[in-house]
């Protein structure tokens, strides 16, 4: 069969998780994989992982067009036996392993769709699963502290010696509320620094205690990287200039209406501010134009 894979976020900065592994199953059935161009398939797939990427409206030539990923459907999941096929890393020549430990969170933010996709906190997969050759890994977990086979697989994946980014973020009110846990990170290989997020005023207090005890037991670097979302500009910008005050590293997501897929302009302006560094650290909010 001749398969062809159509990444429709394609100027996302990461690879499509979900296409490496259907690359990897169909190759492993002597199926011919490729990204779709012109010549006529048996079967496309499309993934869209964000709402708001523009759709794929070119002709499509192919006996079976399959749609997937929280763009279209959240609800459409890949069959187990792909969902547990090591991916297809060369697919985008990646460096680094990419998956998930556990899916889902306890947490029920009312801005995140995690709880109306994945549900509760859950296993997912072993590291050994999807490390493959590979000695660094990106897991995409949305909150593995939660789960005990998380926190085992961080265990494991310190044994192996294996860098790691969760790039979703840690969360500090776990961190803050078990040493044992920051000890354990603080044991961690990290290829980029240790992240966490700081979506509202009131988890400020769990940030500073998390930071304090990441820093006592030695996790480095220390200068953290926090993600902050930006819903009230007020809220916010107490939020960043305390994490600036703390040498932390805000990185600003302004909040979308997933409704119309709207972003306030203003909180996009105070994005802007903030990620881009040299100016964060020279210009006052209340004086960027």
């Amino acid at each position: 069969m001749k398969i062809g894979l159509i990444d429709v976020d394609g100027k996302s900065n990461y690879p499509n998780l979900a296409l490496m592994k259907l690359s990897a199953w169909h190759k492993n059935k002597n199926d011919s994989v490729e990204f779709y161009g012109i010549e006529r398939c048996d079967t496309v797939y499309m993934s869209k992982v964000f709402t708001f990427t523009a759709d794929f409206n070119y002709l499509i030539m192919a006996n079976n067009v399959i749609k997937g990923g929280t763009g279209y459907d959240y609800s459409v999941k890949l069959p187990e036996e792909i969902e547990h096929t090591s991916p297809d890393y060369s697919l985008y020549n990646c460096e680094s392993a990419y998956g998930f430990l556990t899916r889902g969170c306890i947490r029920n933010c009312s801005w995140c769709i995690v709880p109306k996709k994945e549900g509760g906190i859950k296993a997912n997969a072993d590291i050994t699963e999807f490390i493959g050759n590979k000695k660094s890994a990106i897991l995409m977990d949305n909150n593995v502290l939660a789960s005990d086979f998380g926190l085992n697989q961080i265990v494991k994946i310190i044994d192996m010696k294996i860098k790691v980014d969760f790039n979703q973020g840690l969360d500090a009110r776990i961190i803050a509320d078990n040493p044992d846990i920051a000890k354990l990170l603080s044991r961690v290989k990290w290829f980029k620094p240790l992240r966490m997020a700081c979506d509202t005023l009131s988890q400020m207090d769990s940030i500073i205690r998390a930071t304090n005890m990441l820093r006592e037991y030695g996790c480095k670097p220390s200068n953290y990287f926090i993600y902050v979302l930006v819903k009230d500009i007020p809220d916010a910008l107490e939020r960043v200039e305390m994490l600036k005050e703390l040498n932390l590293d805000p990185f600003c997501q302004p909040y979308r209406n997933f409704e119309n897929n709207t972003i306030d302009y203003e909180a996009k302006r105070f994005s802007r501010w903030v990620n881009r560094k040299a100016i964060f650290k020279t210009v006052e909010w209340s004086d960027y134009k």
